[in-house]
This record gives structure tokens, sequence and C-alpha cells, in this order.
């Protein structure tokens, strides 16, 4: 009977031949047979469900078992005996076959009880055991699995029930799709999905179990020597119980035989396993594990696992099956990644295409993740402002969506950050870098710097400055001016990407500054000049006195002193006239400045009910250097005293935020207390004023009716000059100078104009520095031909303007009726060529070189940033001129390390873009009138100046260690990041960034600009 089966079965016969020849044999067999007869079907029923060639034979050969065991249990018993099971499991090389275990399932089902099933059993706990000590495929492990969930007698007992745990979790990792397509994904996903269920099982019926397989999973993905582990890994945490989470976590951070390289390549793969479609708690056990790395300080492993994997977690939210896993990760990584942008603006050229998909696919899913995702890029927008170029593309991508309020982004960001151990967070490691393709070099942020590193680029763009700079002569004896040579000479022909300013801030340091904590650049501006000028004045006269001592001539009468670079450069002269209003006599004096400070008019309303106390609103920049033809009051001497730096408001404009946790000094170093008496005290005068004003009235009719005719005089001559400097805009509209068809946020418009719609220019603030103000009450003015104190009217000119006009716009301000320091964000338009009216009627035309841009709400806090292009003397474009922007017309950003190609578009619309971004300190450079010669010490030709040997040599030498510097790097990069250290090299030098300490966080920290290791070159 079972050679006439298996002649029809293996026969050319139809197929329904063969059925029916089958059935008639399927029926004999069910008739009582011989014992020999049974076992010759029974061993051809287990031949053809193990080794037949399709189909039919291994259906025909289940029925046959079926039959055999149904209605011949004794001789089903005798045949499946534990030797034949044996020969049947081990009748190949390597692991059984997965029809091989399939038929010892079958035949279990069958088998009778008795000592025969006994031993059957025993031999199967110790044959699944070897079977997955072998590393078998997923079919042949999911087979095991089956077989063991159906009769548990079969899973090994005793300590081999432990060490047959992790050799399931060894198989998992070693899992592979064998097929591509979606069917062979499927299968695969069901294989990996049967075996940890069978984990899951035995971790139930043994809870000791799980530690030592968690042990096992960890020793899997941390290897370093094997190819990486199957993410079949993942489906076995889905059924990790999150009760032992947190004692997990602990002891995995805690354990010193743990190195960081096993911990970072162990974290990256789980990871990885946000990608598994069936994950449960996957993202649950990542964070967890990332919480328990940043509570032990391994921060170095938190850095350069999130920027390597970052990118790959974004990628994720394109697919809805993992969407809420992969959320979950990257809000964790990217809110706790708070000391350096480098991981978020890793994804900013991924967000647009993102949202766009999701967008498009329109479902609950998508638009859930817009909404959390767009929180996320406001978030991170207000931790690291300051880059309005890389961010112009994102926030337009997210406009439609909603926009979380303030303490909604401040609880995100400090839900999770590593704000305890932030000290050694600017230690991450050093990631290839290549010079920016602007050809300009960045400066490195030593920790809250940014405002060092702001000035300093707009000086150096200042070309005639620049060169007057890289020509100073060797042996000199201007050792801070010598530095600053070496450092703009290392930013023109340097080959590496950034350099540190270290050696030069240490020499420029501003005494009264703490290191590590945000200053005020304009501060630390004023005080650089003021340093470079004495110290060329001193020198000078050191070397004259040298040469006098040395020449054996008679001494010979010293000449006029000379003025120094900065007076060259920067130097402006300014005449204040007081007028006294009872004989009209005229007193004037003149200073010098090298900046002008300007004051925001009040609110008109302001300005009408104080038009008397217009010395409210302005001061000369605190720098002053003293006329030799003029000598300059002392502050106790008789006149009227200088007034302070800030504007005080008395109402509040909408535009103004208030200021809390602030330090007590201001902008300019005046304490808020000395502001609060001068407020106050001027409040008295005020009173004190109108209860004067009707005796007063009588005494000075004659003198008021003077004042109101030159009053009238001159404004009349202001409506002339204004109509003047509006034709004088339009012809420098048609000479192509302004970047904007119309009129934009930089284009100059007349103060009517301005006042008119309610906007501010920098025209406007000059106009309001330059307009006269009454001294009256306690400020009356003495007067030697009255020879008493009597009300006077003082009026300010420019008599000579600078090479370089450098403006402040006193953004900072306090506020008596809130007692609070208060940041003024008007958007102030900033024109690209300005008039400048000087005394005596005439004009001077400055182009704008460079913008200082303030992003934050405190002097004390934010971050600092500059654009800037070359600001050297240039001639009119002529009419009709291309409009492709020359070389010295090209913007660019300067963000501490980070220097890109920008704008004068992006300088316009900073603030209308980023409210907290405002311009802070403008650089204008001098026009020279049409048809006159080069300035001296600025020729028409652009080539920068020759170095002298020793400098030459220096920068040359760094060149060759750079690039020998980054040829080991990119050698040594890959064995780098498998075999991190156990402890990061830590930056030393300053303190840490502590911008979130102090206001609100800024984007100004180490390395602010990118993440580069640039401090092998120190200035």
């Amino acid at each position: 009977m079972d050679k006439i089966l298996e002649a029809v079965v293996t026969s050319s016969y139809p197929a329904s031949v063969k059925q029916g020849l089958v059935r008639r044999v399927l029926e004999a067999a069910r008739q009582p047979l011989e014992r020999e007869q049974c076992l010759a079907l029974l061993a051809l029923g287990t031949r053809l469900y193990v080794s037949g060639a399709d189909e039919l034979p291994r259906r025909v050969g289940c029925q046959l078992l079926h039959v055999a065991g149904r209605h011949h249990p004794e001789v089903f018993a005798e045949f499946f005996s534990a030797r034949r099971v044996l020969r049947l499991l081990q009748g190949g090389a390597g692991p059984p076959s997965a029809r091989a275990l399939a038929c010892v399932q079958l035949c279990l089902q069958l088998l009778p009880e008795g000592p025969g099933a006994d031993e059957v059993f025993a031999l199967l706990r110790r044959e699944v055991l070897r079977t997955v000590c072998e590393r078998p495929g997923p079919a042949v492990c999911a087979q095991v699995a089956r077989l063991l969930a159906r009769h548990p007698r079969c899973v090994p007992d005793g300590p081999h029930r432990l060490l047959f745990c992790q050799q399931l979790v060894r198989c998992l990792g070693r899992f592979r799709c064998p097929a591509e397509g979606e069917e062979g994904a499927v299968e695969f996903l069901e294989q990996a999905q049967q075996v940890s269920g069978l984990l899951a099982q035995l971790w139930r019926a043994q809870p000791a179990a799980i530690l030592p397989c968690l042990k096992e999973l960890f020793a899997v993905i941390s290897c370093t020597e094997e190819e990486p582990p199957s993410s079949a890994l993942a489906s076995v945490v889905q059924h990790l119980p999150l009760e032992l989470m947190d004692g997990v976590v602990r002891n995995l951070s805690n354990d010193d035989s743990v190195t960081d390289s096993q911990m970072l390549t162990a974290i990256s793969r789980m990871i990885d396993w946000v990608s598994w479609p069936l994950g449960k708690n996957i993202d649950k056990w990542i964070i967890a594990l990332l919480k328990g790395l940043a509570a032990v300080k391994k921060f170095s492993i938190l850095i350069e696992v999130s920027l390597a994997k970052i990118e790959k977690v974004f990628s994720k939210l394109l697919y809805p099956i993992v969407r809420g896993a992969a959320l979950s990760v990257l809000k964790y990584m990217l809110l706790t990644f708070q000391h350096s942008h480098e991981a978020f603006h890793l994804l900013l050229p991924h967000i647009p295409p993102m949202v766009a998909s999701l967008v498009k696919e329109d479902s609950n899913s998508g638009t859930s993740c817009l909404e959390q995702l767009a929180e996320l890029v406001h978030c991170m927008v207000f931790r690291f402002p300051g880059f309005p170029d890389l961010y112009e593309p994102v926030m337009e991508a997210i406009k439609d969506l909603h926009v979380p309020n303030e303490d909604r982004i401040k609880q995100l960001l400090g839900q999770d950050a590593w704000t305890s151990q932030k000290s050694e967070l600017a230690g991450f490691y050093p990631r290839l870098m290549a010079k920016s393709d602007t050809g300009k070099i960045g400066l490195i942020n030593l920790g809250n710097t940014c405002y060092v590193n702001s000035i300093l680029q707009a000086l150096f763009m200042a070309s005639d400055f620049r060169h007057c700079v890289l020509r100073l002569t060797e042996n000199n004896s201007q050792p801070l001016m010598t530095k600053l040579q070496w450092l703009f000479a290392f930013l023109e022909h340097s080959q590496r990407p950034a350099i540190s300013p270290e050696n030069f801030l240490s020499a420029s340091w501003t005494p009264w500054f703490s290191p590590g904590t945000q200053q005020d650049c304009s501060e630390y501006l004023k005080y650089l000049l003021d340093r470079l000028h004495e110290e060329e004045k001193t020198g000078t006269r050191i070397c004259q006195k040298l040469k006098q001592s040395s020449s054996p001539s008679p001494p010979e009468e010293p000449p006029g002193p000379s003025a120094t670079s900065v007076e060259k450069m920067f130097g402006g002269k300014i005449v204040t006239r007081i007028c006294c209003l009872r004989c009209l006599n005229v007193s004037s004096r003149e200073e010098a400045f090298t900046d002008l400070s300007l004051a925001f008019p009040p609110p008109e309303r302001c300005r009408r009910h104080h038009h008397h106390h217009h010395h409210r609103r302005r001061r000369l920049g605190s720098v002053m250097l003293p006329a030799e033809d003029a000598g300059a009051q002392e502050p106790g001497s008789a006149g009227p005293r200088r007034q302070r730096k800030h504007c005080i408001t008395g109402g509040v404009p909408p535009t103004i935020l208030d200021m809390e946790g602030l330090g007590p000094h201001g902008l300019g170093g005046q304490s808020g207390q000395e502001e609060k008496v001068e407020e106050e005290k001027e409040k008295v005068e005020e009173e004190k004023e109108k209860e004067m004003e009707e005796e007063r009235a009588a005494q000075d009719k004659e003198e008021e009716v003077k004042k109101k005719v030159k009053e009238k005089v001159e404004e009349e001559e202001k409506v002339e000059e204004k109509e003047k400097e509006a034709q004088e805009e339009k012809e420098a509209a048609a000479d192509g100078e302004e970047a904007a068809a119309g009129p934009g946020p930089g284009t100059l418009q007349s103060a009517a104009a301005a006042s008119g719609d309610g906007s501010r220019s920098v025209l406007d603030l000059v106009n309001y520095f330059l307009s006269p103000e009454r001294l009256t009450s306690e400020n009356r003015y003495h007067c030697e031909s009255c020879a008493s104190l009597q009300d006077a009217e003082k009026v300010v000119e420019l008599s000579q303007g600078p090479r370089y006009l450098i403006l402040t716009l006193l953004r900072f301000s306090f506020d008596l009726r809130t007692m609070r320091r208060r940041k003024i964000l008007d958007d102030v338009s900033v024109p690209l060529l300005l008039r400048l009216p000087l005394a005596g009627g005439r004009g001077q035309a400055y182009d704008l070189c460079s913008v200082v841009v303030h992003s934050g709400l405190s002097s004390e806090s934010g971050h600092y940033y500059c654009y800037a292009r070359e600001g050297a003397a240039r001639p009119a474009p002529a009419l009709g001129a291309a409009e492709r922007p020359e070389p010295d017309n090209q913007w660019y950003l300067f963000n501490d390390t980070r220097v890109s190609f920008s704008s004068f578009e992006s300088v316009s619309n900073v603030t209308s873009f980023f409210p907290k971004d405002t311009a802070y300190v403008l650089f204008y450079r001098q026009r020279p009138e049409e048809g006159s010669e080069a300035e001296p010490g600025s020729p028409r030709t652009r080539a920068e100046p020759t170095l002298h040997k020793d400098l030459m040599e220096a920068i040359s030498k760094d060149n060759i260690l750079f690039l020998q510097e980054q040829e080991k790097e990119a050698r040594s990069r890959a064995a780098y990041i498998s075999a991190l250290p156990a402890s990061p090299h830590w930056r030393r030098g300053f303190d840490d960034d502590k911008d979130e300490d102090k206001g609100p966080p800024g984007g100004c920290g180490p390395a602010g600009g990118s993440g580069g290791d640039f401090n092998r070159l120190v200035f």
C-alpha cells in the first residue's frame, strides 16, 4: 500500500486523479493493518511531510500521519519514539529544518501518553536548547516558538531554561529578512513576533529570567566587534515590564564595566529600533536610557549619539506606523540638546519637505504630528535665535500652524534640559569642518563672547581701518594694536573655518566685565577704541622723547600731536552752542566723539507734554576724545550738566517689554539706582517748573517773543532741510544705491513721512539727537553777560563727520512707573544711504557697511551677530549701471564661527521676522564727494597690505598644520567614533555659557556658530 501511494504521489497524473487515488488509499489505511504495513505508511508520511517538493506531497504526508495516529495509536507510539525524533532532528548538518520541527509538533499532538511520550519530551527539552544554540534562521526559530507554545513540556527546565532564554535573545540578534518585498517583510515580522512572544511567556512563568536576558540583550547591542544586530531585537523590548525600567537604567548607567564606546554603540542601535513597526514602549526605554546617561553626566555619549541619529529619527516621521515613537524620541533629543544649536540645525533642511509631506497626507496622525513639530521648531528658534537666513524657510513652512505662547515654550525648554550639568557640555567632539564658501572666517565663542566677536567682525569689515591696522610696523609700542593686527591677518589669510580670539580678548578685557557672562557690545566697542587711542598717543610720546634724548643737537620745538588711527577712522567733532534767552548771548565749545548714542523719541503724547524737557533724549558716546583746540568742560564746572544716556519713558509703549531678573548695571554701566534718583529729581523739576511758569512769563515776555521768532526761523530751515534730504534720497535711489525697489524697512524716508505712519528710521533718531533742548529750572545756564542763572537753549551740531560713523541705538531704558528695565523693540528702518546734517547747512553722505544685531530682551543676555559688507571708499555708481552687486556690495552674516552670504533685504527684515532681533550698533562709511580723489590711506586698489615677515611665516605654518590636522582627522574619523574615550577633552579657559541664568535664552555659547573644534589656534 505504501509503494502504491508513493508511486501515485510522484506520478505525472493530473492533480485531480492523484487526489482520487490518495483518498482510496487513506480509506484503506483506516482499516486494521498489519504492523509492518502501518510502520511503512508512517515512514512514508513522515518522509513526504518533511521532504515533499510541493504542497501535495506535504498534505498527503500530514493526512497519513493523522490517519495512523488516530486509528493505529499503538503502532504510532512505537514508531514515534525518542530515537525516531532524534534521527529526524539530526538528519542533516546544522540545526534541524523548520519542516522537521513542524513534523515533530504534529506528531506530538497525536502521541498517546505513556513512558514513550515522556522520553520524547525529555529528548525535546535538550534538542530545542541545542537548536537555538546553533543560531538558526528566523523560520526555524519561529517554528521552535510555535512548538514550545503548543507543548510547554518541551521547554527546557531548571538552569537550562535561563540559558534557553538568553540564547533566544542571541538568535533574534542574528535575524535577517530573507526575502524582499512586502510579503517577505510581513513574514519576517511575524516570525520575530512569535519568538519574542515565547520569551514573554517564559518570563511570565519565571520573572527571575528577565534581568539576565536584559544583560544578554545589552551585550548583543553593545558589541562593537561584530556586525550590527538585527532590529528584530526591538520586538523583545515591548514585553519588558515598565516597572523594571528605572532600576535597569540606573544599573546600566552606573556600571563601571560598561565603557563609553559600548554605551554609545548600544544606545545608537536602540535608537535605530524606532523604525521597528510593531514595537511598543521602545521610545520609553530609549528616553529612559538617555535620561540615565544625563543623570551620570555622560554627555559625550549623549552629544555624539544625538548628532549621529537625530536626522534618522526625524525621517521616520514620514511613516504613520512608527511616527508616534519617532516623535517622542525626537522631542526629547532636541529639547535636551540645548547647549548648542548644532542638532537643531542638522534638521533645518529636512523640515520644509517634511511639513509638505504631512500636509499632503491629510490624516489625523499627520495633523497631530504637524502641530507638535511646529511647537518644537518654535521652541528651538526661541532657544537659538540669531540665524535668520537659516530659519526663514522653516518659519515660512510652518507659518499657518499654531504658534505656542512664551510660557509654553519655556515650559518645554525647562522640563528636560541638562541645565544642572551644563558646565561639561562644551566638550563635544570635533566634526570635520571646512572654510565657509564666503571665504570669510568665523570667530569662536569662548562662552558668551558673541558681543566681542560681532564687534571685531564689524571692525574687520571696515576696510580702511583693517588696512591701517595691517600696515602697523614691527617693533611698535602698541601691544594691543599688534594683537589686533595678528587677529585681522589670520581672519584675512587663514585656511581655518574659524579662529579663537582668546589672546586678544584677554588683552582687551574690560575690567568691570564678569568673565563668562553676556555684556553690552557697544560698551566693549567704546572701551576698545579708547584703549587703542590712548595706547597710540602714549607710544607716540615715548618715541618722540627717545628721539630727543638720543639726538646730539639742541632740542627742537616738539611737533604738534598727530591724530591717532582711531581719530582718523572714527573721530568726529561736535559743537555745542548755548544761547541765553535773556540777552541772546551765545557760547560754544567743540568736543570730539567716536560714536553717537541715539535715544528713541518718546510717543507723541509724551513729546507734547514734555516739550520743555529735551534733555531726556540724547547723549554723546561715552568715549570722548578731547579736541586740542577746545577745552572740554569738566563735569563739575559751570554750565549745563551732561545728561544721562538712557531715555526715560513716561508711558508704556506697546513695543516695549518688561525686563526682569537683570543685573544691577544696564547699558553703559549706569546703575538702576542712579537712574531712579535722577528720574525722581527730574520729576520734582517738572512740578517746580509748572509753579514758576506764570511768574517767569511776565518777566521774560520780551525773551519769549525773541525765542518764538527764532523758533519760527529754525522751523523753516528744518522744512527746507527735509525737502533737500527727500530730493537727495530720490537721486540716491536713481543711482541704484537702494536695495529694495520701493519704500521698505531699509529705505531712508523723511522725518515727516516717518512720523506720519508711526514708523521710525535712523534719520528720525539723528534729528531727535540734534534737536534743541531747553535749559530751565535747576538746569538753567550761568550766562557770563547776565552774570546770573538764566533760561537758555542748547543746540548741538556736527562740525566734522568721521570717516566711519558709529551709531548706537539706545534700546535699553528704565521705566519709572513700573520700576523695571525695558528693551525698546521698535523696528527702526536702517537706510543704505544716510545723509548726515553738518554745521553750516552742509550734509555728508554715508554708506551703511555693518549692522550689529542684538537678539534677546536684555543687554545682559541674548545673542549678538553682525551683518557686514566691505566698508571702503568708493565713488557713486553711474546711472544705468548693472544691478548685479559688486564684490564690495556683498553682504555677509557673521554669527560666531558661522559665516554665510546674506543681503540687505535680510538686514532690513530681520526685526519683522524675529521681533527680539533688533539693530543695535550701526557702522556707516563716509562717501567721498564725486570727482574727489581717494583719501590717503585708502587706495582704490582693493589689495590687502603686505604683512611683515614674522606674521606671514606664522600664517603659513598654521595653514600647513591645519591641512595636516584635516588629513589626520579624516583618516581616523571612523575609528574615532567606534572607540570614544572614557572622558571628553573639555574646553578650557572661560566660564560656560550662562545665558539661561539671566533673562531669556540666546544662541550664544562655546563654539556658538557651529560645532567645530578650532581651539588649536588662539589669539
